[in-house]
């Protein structure tokens, strides 16, 4: 089968792409506006490079040319921290999908933990093995209802324990692989 994508709906690309493109991860990209802090989870980002090193994110639309909360924030902000999703909050994640409005916080509204380990960066959700501190670097500009943004990593959590002599790093995130979530383990 050929599927042209020119013939498929934007709902059923996402679909057919999502599925394909596995496993994703799963982070909050935590960004802040007017004392603000919003927890968006993502898992339609990748890395790009490792020099500079950075990662694209695709953001859609609250509603036709409203863009969501972390759109907005790291527009006027240049500035987000990405945390991953482990086992021990994944219900937290799931919880955050719900679309707030502006001037609610998931991080209240659901009572999450944070921590801000760097003033200059919104703060970190605690229960996060790891995560990234980024600044904005670039929008890429494409038709249609997402906004691809590159965000440059320059700094990272990483918790205690979890980085060996290699520079390899021992981290339990939940990726993507379609529809459902999965433990990223080792075979």
């Amino acid at each position: 089968m050929i599927i042209d994508y020119k013939d498929v709906n934007d709902l059923n690309r996402y679909k057919i792409m999502s599925d394909t493109v596995v496993p994703r991860p799963i982070a909050w990209i935590v960004t802040e506006d007017e004392g603000i802090i919003n927890a968006a989870p993502f898992s339609y980002f990748i890395p790009l490079s490792s020099d500079p090193a950075v990662v694209i994110v695709s953001i859609g639309e609250k509603e036709k040319g409203v863009p969501k909360d972390s759109l907005y924030n790291i527009l006027k902000h240049k500035k987000a921290t990405i945390c991953f999703v482990n086992k021990d909050n994944m219900e937290d994640v799931k919880l955050c999908a719900t679309m707030l409005g502006k001037e609610e916080s998931e991080i209240k509204e659901y009572e999450i933990d944070v921590q801000r380990p760097l003033e200059e960066y919104p703060p970190m959700i605690s229960s996060s093995q790891t995560a990234l501190f980024c600044d904005f670097y670039q929008k890429v500009e494409l038709p249609g209802k997402t906004t691809p943004i590159i965000l440059e990593i320059k700094k990272q959590y990483l918790e205690d324990g979890r980085l060996d002599e290699r520079s390899h790093v021992n981290i339990e995130n939940i990726g993507r692989c379609g529809a459902y979530f999965k433990a990223m383990v080792d075979v």
